[in-house]
């Protein structure tokens, strides 16, 4: 690690005894908002978008296939779960794309995570994320961009600069200690300018309910959390949050159910929380790859290939599912065992961050994706023009 890393490193670690989720920062001077919320572990597309009309899925799934979903049109149903989405897919602030994949193929869990969110054809092929490659396309001011994460995901690393705090369960530091490490620093010019955004920071964050348990487990209020900076007039406009817990080996249906209620109370407390800024947001949700279409043993599902994307925001031209349905037949299976993805991830990423925030889609393509050779100009309009 370098001098200055950890400098910031240290910096940042005092002042984070004071806050509860871990967030990062990068600029970008925007109306408009952006919140990637990446599902670690391998999401179950079939289970969450459900393709009730395929006869090939009862028969997979047998007694693990989902009861009660919500119906959305001729072909799939929503996951009971899904309560808050299945009212945003009805005021059509909903999309879904199913059968997506990224270029990876070989269901490791790490390898696909980096992936994702390197936007590279191989793992580790590329070192820096798709989202601090995003910020070198947008105007730079004193906007931020905040990931509510343990660590900076590795989708925000690059050459453009973040600041992160974490929160503790230590006490409050006092003012007076707060002032004094603030003279300490006042001559250092590497350490006064990270204490100044790190206080800048505990300003935004003091702002949220400080009655709220901000742990990452309690969805709500992480949401409300992320909410509350994105909206303020000078606070981030691009977001990324982190949930794991979506590799449903075993006992997959209540596992799932509950993942599901908590990304769904995760997204209905992001919009409440941005209240009048939920016009200008795109929320994206998407997963490492998918899993087996078949159940196995144990109530469970393998680590699979094809899987759901989804959009949310008032932004987002809603109320439909987008797929180029392959079928679950045996004979149209991937490898003889995964749903078979038929949309590419790399090009729906272009296409709502395009469409988002302004962007040509073949620059923005090429930069997010470099290694990618796609031509993302033809791409279907995802938002509302």
């Amino acid at each position: 690690m370098q001098r200055r890393d950890f400098l910031r490193c240290a910096v940042i670690a005092a002042a984070s005894a004071m806050f509860v989720p871990r967030v990062v920062f990068a600029k970008a001077a925007t109306e408009r908002r952006f919140v990637f919320i990446i599902q670690r572990g391998a999401a179950d597309g079939l289970d969450t978008v459900i393709p009730y009309a395929d006869p090939d899925y009862a028969r997979l799934r047998g007694a693990a296939a989902v009861e009660s979903a919500v119906r959305l049109d001729g072909t799939f149903a929503l996951h009971p779960s899904l309560v808050e989405t299945a009212k945003l897919f009805t005021q059509k602030q909903a999309l879904f794309m199913h059968a997506v994949a990224s270029p990876y193929r070989d269901r490791s869990h790490f390898d696909g995570q980096n992936i994702l969110e390197t936007g590279g054809t191989q793992p580790y092929q590329i070192k820096t994320g798709w989202l601090n490659r995003l910020l070198s396309l947008l105007p730079h001011e004193d906007h931020e961009a905040v990931a509510l994460a343990p660590t900076v995901p590795l989708a925000l690393r690059g050459p453009i600069d973040v600041i992160s705090y974490a929160p503790s369960a230590l006490p409050q530091p006092s003012d007076d200690l707060l002032l004094r490490v603030a003279q300490l620093y006042q001559y250092d010019h590497q350490l006064h300018g990270l204490w100044s955004e790190a206080m800048s920071a505990r300003s935004i964050a003091n702002g949220a309910d400080p009655g709220a348990d901000h742990s990452r487990k309690n969805s709500a209020n992480i949401g409300a959390m992320a909410a509350h900076f994105l909206s303020q007039r000078e606070g981030p406009r691009i977001a990324m949050i982190e949930t794991d817990g979506w590799d449903t080996h075993t006992a997959q249906t209540g596992r799932l159910s509950n993942q599901l209620k908590t990304l769904d109370t995760l997204v209905a407390s992001l919009r409440l929380g941005l209240g009048a800024a939920w016009d200008q947001t795109t929320v994206m949700v998407a997963t490492e790859f998918g899993r087996t279409a078949a159940a196995n043993g144990t109530g469970g599902t393998d680590h699979g290939t094809g899987s759901v994307a989804m959009l949310f925001g008032g932004a987002v031209n809603g109320g439909r599912v987008l797929a180029d349905w392959p079928g679950l037949s045996p004979g149209a299976l991937y490898q003889g065992r995964d749903l078979r993805p038929t949309l590419a991830l790399d090009v729906l990423v272009t296409a709502a961050v395009s469409e988002c925030f302004g962007l040509d889609p073949q620059q923005a393509g090429h930069v997010l994706f470099p290694a990618m050779k796609a031509d993302y100009r033809a791409i279907m309009p995802l938002l509302r023009q």
